[in-house]
């Protein structure tokens, strides 16, 4: 499987971004997806998952704010980015997950897309 994520950018505080990412080699629909955020020095965090049941979870940082969605007829998953705040700053990763829960855990997703970096202003 490979994942491309796209969509991350330079925005002002407030500011909105949508990240994609899209998914070849394999159909998605039976796997779980899930977006992770990763700053210098530090561990891959999780920010927010969908399952093949569209069940989904998020970090409590983001919750009202952030808003994941997958189109499996296009393969892709989103991450809708409003209200962003200079803390948002990072890369963020999207991966694939067989697993029928929302892990948060970075071990718990088997394939990984090369990240797409978002820069938040004050």
């Amino acid at each position: 499987v490979q994942l491309q994520a796209s969509g991350g950018g330079l925005v002002q505080a407030g500011g909105s971004l949508r990240l994609s990412c899209a998914a070849s080699g394999r159909t998605l629909t039976n796997y779980g997806m899930g977006w992770f955020l990763q700053a210098p020095g530090k561990e891959r965090e999780f920010v927010a998952g969908i399952n093949r049941y569209f069940r989904t979870s998020y970090v409590d940082s983001v919750k009202g704010r952030f808003t994941i969605s997958r189109d499996n007829a296009k393969n892709t998953v989103f991450l809708q980015m409003n209200s962003l705040k200079p803390e948002d700053t990072s890369v963020y990763y999207c991966a694939v997950t067989s697993r029928d829960s929302v892990p948060t855990t970075s071990t718990s997703y088997t394939y990984w897309g090369q990240g797409t970096e978002v820069t938040v202003s004050s």
